[in-house]
């Protein structure tokens, strides 16, 4: 036996046992005749101790030992004189009486500790020692704990786990596949799922009223700290039922997540918005509601007083930035550079400070009482700074959001420990593309227009079109979406319209998704679901921004595993296997 005990459960009510520990050094240090060594494994850190007076077989093995060795302890379990209220163990120790090495190790290249000295390359390049850190074992723990409970609560519901396909056919609508050459058939590609959407909408055919899935997903687009290019859903499907049905079962899910991982308890129903009204309040269809600072729209209260910045644009938008009147011209300045980065992408700022003297960048062209009443249309106190944008509607309305969410972080108010989750009901359909003179699904080709729109659906108009809304919905927390779905479409002409409007032929309609259409013509029921990202919601309840530390191996911002070294070349055997001439070679190494 390796281990009796792990060296994260010994406490003061198990002092005078003797036990076995196993684990890894995380650090070494001798204080006088005593000889400490912190022992880790996942479930905590032990410390062991010897004075010069021990066996001297122990004595010499501690005088061998270096970091990250692996080591077998065995000893009895002492209250500690000087305890470390910090560390669940801190009140015990164990006194040695046997250590074995298991295995030595090299000096590690970072430190493995709570804060690392390692930057984040190295770390990345070594991720199975960044793994032996606290935060990243916690945060594979959550992962755990919120994979456990998501397939508790969706076995309550009487969901069924049902796996589909990972080489599939490929269909370019969206972002790009990953392909798989087929060796057995020269010429011909598989994609890896960018997600299982029409095998789950099969199944409704098939009559699995109920399926679900924690999958693996891949999609090869540009990357950012919460997207890889694999990453992995909570995919859901329902049949027979409405959009009440499937936001009520799946806002159960997220109660559920948050009682048993996190025991927080929502006992309200979670706030509902469209998508117009968060465009119009938040500048963003994933809005954060832990702080306010709405968004005003102004364009009637400011034109027509000669200032021909407002009365040229086509829209005016404010928030009103609670206590900061007092900023000074060098941070106005400051905050005008910012929105014109091109993250952000505004011409300017135009500010008004209601402090005990009112100060604004458009004295010259409103009186006093003209400020108030833009003041007034903002829902300003005196103390506020009121910010204005203005130009293109849905462009200045996206910036000034980015710039709400840039103050609410500078303010404090964009916390970790606090949830606020909403639903964002009511997206457009489609949207047009002025490039290639087109409309493209905003969610996916298989969402269906809701109910009261489908006139508008079938007409040629193009106005009437970009005004249809989808039977779609997002779920939000904190300013990210954390999961979207929609009803589906389960009729075959609704679907075929909708192919039409997307600019496919009838033969390239078939030629991708022929076999769906043909499962519609044997009674496919009403049916819609939703897909949560997994990582995401995982980071957001470890109170992190970022995904990478809940995933155990995950890939850089150039979607590289520079651990294993992957993407790497194949060799010209393996390329004449799959009928793959190659354009790249790989550099000679000099």
């Amino acid at each position: 036996m390796y281990r009796t005990n792990t060296c994260g459960e010994l406490r003061l009510s198990d002092a005078g046992k003797k036990v076995t520990l196993a684990g890894w050094v995380q650090r070494i240090r001798k204080m006088g005749s005593l000889n400490f060594v912190d022992l880790r494994d996942r479930y905590g850190i032990t410390q062991l101790v010897a004075d010069d007076s021990a066996d001297p077989k122990v004595l010499e093995v501690l005088n061998s030992l270096g970091r990250e060795f692996v080591i077998q302890a065995k000893g009895i379990v002492c209250e500690r004189q000087s305890k470390n209220p910090k560390m669940p163990t801190g009140d015990i120790e164990i006194k040695l009486e046997e250590i074995v090495v298991l295995n030595s190790a090299a000096t590690p290249p970072f430190t493995i500790e709570e804060q690392s000295d390692g930057g984040e390359d190295l770390r990345a390049k070594y991720r199975y020692l960044d793994l032996r850190r606290g935060p990243l074992q916690r945060a594979l723990k959550l992962r755990h704990q919120m994979a456990i409970e998501t397939r508790k609560y969706l076995d309550s519901k009487d969901f069924m786990e049902i796996e589909t396909p990972f080489l599939i056919k490929s269909t370019p609508e969206g972002a790009r596949d990953f392909v798989v050459p087929s060796r057995m058939n020269p010429g011909e590609f598989y994609a890896l799922p960018q997600s299982p959407q029409t095998f789950k909408q099969l199944l409704m055919v098939a009559g699995f009223d109920r399926y679900c899935q924690i999958v693996r997903c891949f999609r090869d687009e540009d990357l950012r700290a919460d997207r890889q290019p694999e990453f992995t859903q909570i995919d859901c499907e329902m049949s027979f039922v409405e959009r009440e049905d499937v936001l009520q079962m799946f806002e159960g899910l997220v109660k559920h997540l948050f009682k048993n991982v996190k025991g927080i308890e929502f006992n309200e129903p979670f706030e509902r918005i469209t998508y117009d009204e968060a465009m119009n309040y938040f500048g963003s269809d994933k809005p954060d509601l832990r702080f306010g600072m709405q968004m005003h729209e102004i364009t009637s209260v400011v034109q027509g007083h000669g200032f021909s910045v407002f009365d040229s644009a086509e829209y005016v938008g404010a928030i009103a930035v609670p206590g900061c009147a007092g900023y000074s011209r060098k941070q106005t300045d400051e905050l005008t550079e910012w929105v014109k980065r091109p993250q952000v992408g505004a011409k300017g700022l135009v500010f008004i400070k209601l402090g005990d003297e009112v100060k604004s960048s458009i004295d010259k062209f409103y009186t006093p009482e003209q400020i108030q009443e833009i003041a007034k249309a903002c829902d300003a106190q005196k103390g506020d700074l009121i910010l204005i944008l203005c130009g293109p509607k849905h462009k200045t309305q996206v910036a000034l959001g980015t710039l709400r969410l840039e103050m609410g972080a500078r303010l404090g108010l964009r916390k970790g420990d606090v949830f606020k989750p909403l639903w964002v009901t009511d997206f457009p359909l489609l949207e047009w593309d002025d490039e290639t003179q087109r409309f493209y699904a905003m969610h996916h080709p298989f969402t269906s227009p809701k109910p009261e729109d489908l006139d508008k659906f079938f007409s040629n108009d193009k106005e009437a079109l970009a005004q249809v809304k989808a039977n779609a919905y997002d779920i939000v927390l904190n300013g990210n979406e954390i999961g979207g779905g929609s009803i589906r479409i389960h009729d075959r002409k609704v679907q075929e319209r909708m192919f039409e409007i997307l600019g496919f032929t009838h033969e390239q309609a078939e030629y991708r998704f022929g076999f769906l259409m043909n499962a519609f013509k044997f009674g496919a029921p009403p049916h819609g679901g939703l897909a949560f990202g997994f990582d995401r919601l995982c980071a957001l309840f470890g109170g992190q921004e970022t995904i990478r530390d809940y995933i155990a191996f995950p890939k850089n911002n150039m979607g590289r595993d520079v651990m294993a070294e992957a993407p790497s070349v194949i060799d010209d055997a393996q390329m004449d296997e799959l009928f793959l001439k190659s354009t790249y070679k790989k550099e000679e190494t000099k």
